[in-house]
């Protein structure tokens, strides 16, 4: 490795070992929830054809990091026609997962369900919240041929049980569907729906008036912009958000067809879940295989960060020409929503590693029989460390303060056993194959809100 200075590469995060601690926690919770619904693991490969990728909206081919050998390069070999430089890196797990059921469909039983908890990478600026390589944890369910509209509940509130066993704090998911805005552009007269909903799907980054003028610019009228900007101000915690898209005046089939269905959703939902969806007619997401309900997420009190979760139904993404596999399905951004937590201190972990007990090292001679102790605990679930070095007692005890693992063993020889608690000061005899830490909450770090680990005090050293 090169001896100078080390330069950051911005979008690509990286974690110390108590923020590594949080993200498996959060990892963990997320992928026992997901289990305790029902869905299956599974895991695509990391590259897709370039052309499959492309063409999804959000400026997609612009993001797509493509990949090629760099002996290619250095054998001037013509990038452009080679096979890996046709390939490029998902930006998504959606689009991998219908390419996924389309080649394994005849060893899955449908309905089909899946989560997937995998890295992505897209090339866009980095910014707060926003990187070039994250993690993402998707669910998704897809069928063949039909696809009923009770999965389009279940979905929120998989994530909702997700969050609620997570110290995310308030939240709040938004629901809308992209028959909505497509009926009423079209009953407007606006027949370029994918670029009016891009334009609009804007309107948080750029304020009404930007939207208005794009949407102008785009060919619409003054008044068509104005009737878009309005439809997209609806929101309700209810099922009243269709009379007020009525009293817009338009009509057209796929507005009716859209209303119909949300309405469906919201109600539904409010049986199971009263007040966990807020019909947000605002809401568009960019990517172009979505073809009618669609969720975003976000905190409460932190609305401008933007969503940490979000997703929809897609009829067409997966087909064979034969076949159709309607899906619907949902995304946490988890290196977002860890980006959030962590940078405000809102989530924070008992110590900083997993390791519960140093056992001492009385001089080197006696080093097989340390080895020997930590053998023992970790056979019981302890996880044990011998200290690298004999060193004097009291070194090997601020050894394990400065890494935070709260228990030091002294082997005792002819003697019994002594274990001592670090923070506390109490030292008792102990053997091996039978001692366990009083708190069981010691046994691994604790993640907890920031909050609540203030509210509970911390033991004095």
């Amino acid at each position: 490795m090169s001896s100078g200075k080390v330069t950051p590469i911005s979008g690509f995060p990286e974690f110390l070992p108590a923020e590594r601690i949080i993200e498996q926690h959060v990892l963990d919770t997320i992928r026992e929830t997901f289990e305790l619904h029902g869905f299956d693991s599974i895991e695509t490969r990391a590259v897709e054809p370039i052309e499959r990728l492309s063409d999804q909206g959000e400026d997609a081919d612009k993001e797509i990091y493509a990949i090629h050998r760099l002996a290619e390069d250095l054998q001037g070999e013509a990038a452009a026609t080679s096979h890996e430089a046709r390939l490029g890196l998902h930006f998504d797990l959606t689009v991998p997962f219908a390419r996924y059921v389309l080649e394994n469909s005849g060893k899955l039983q449908f309905p089909f369900r899946r989560y997937q908890i995998q890295r992505v990478w897209r090339g866009e600026r980095p910014q707060a919240g926003r990187y070039r390589e994250f993690t993402q944890a998707d669910i998704d369910i897809v069928d063949v041929g039909e696809l009923p509209f009770h999965y389009e509940v279940e979905v929120p509130l998989v994530v909702a049980d997700a969050f609620s066993r997570l110290p995310v704090g308030p939240f709040r998911i938004q629901v809308n569907n992209r028959k909505i805005p497509e009926g009423l552009y079209r009953g407007l007269g606006l027949d370029d729906v994918k670029t009016v909903l891009r334009i609009v799907d804007k309107l948080d980054k750029v304020g009404p008036d930007a939207i208005r003028e794009m949407l102008v610019d785009a060919g619409a009228t003054k008044e068509q912009a104005n009737t878009c900007l309005a439809l997209a101000e609806i929101r309700t915690p209810d099922t009243s958000f269709a009379d007020r898209v009525r009293d817009l005046g338009v009509s057209h089939p796929t507005l009716e067809q859209g209303l119909a269905e949300l309405t469906a959703v919201v109600d539904g939902a409010a049986q199971l879940a009263p007040g966990l969806l807020v019909a947000d007619l605002r809401v568009a997401r960019g990517l172009d295989y979505y073809t009618g309900t669609v969720y975003e997420t976000q905190l409460l009190g932190a609305e401008d960060f933007g969503s940490i979760c979000s997703g929809g139904r897609y009829d067409a993404l997966a087909s064979d020409g034969k076949r159709t596999y309607p899906g619907v399905g949902i995304s946490i951004g988890v290196s977002r929503l860890l980006g959030k937590l962590i940078a405000d201190g809102a989530v924070t972990t008992s110590r900083p590693t997993p390791t519960a007990v140093l056992v001492a090292v009385m001089d080197e001679e006696h080093r097989t029989e340390s080895m020997r102790i930590a053998a023992a605990l970790r056979a019981r679930g302890l996880a044990s460390l011998v200290s690298p070095t004999a060193a004097k007692l009291g070194k090997q005890i601020r050894f394990a303060e400065r890494r935070g693992i709260p228990f030091v063993w002294f082997p005792g020889g002819e003697e019994a056993d002594q274990v001592k608690d670090i923070r506390s000061g109490e030292q008792v005899a102990a053997d091996a194959g039978q001692w366990t830490p009083a708190d069981p909450a010691d046994l691994r770090p604790v993640v907890r809100a920031a909050a609540a680990q203030a509210s509970e005090g911390t033991r004095e050293d």
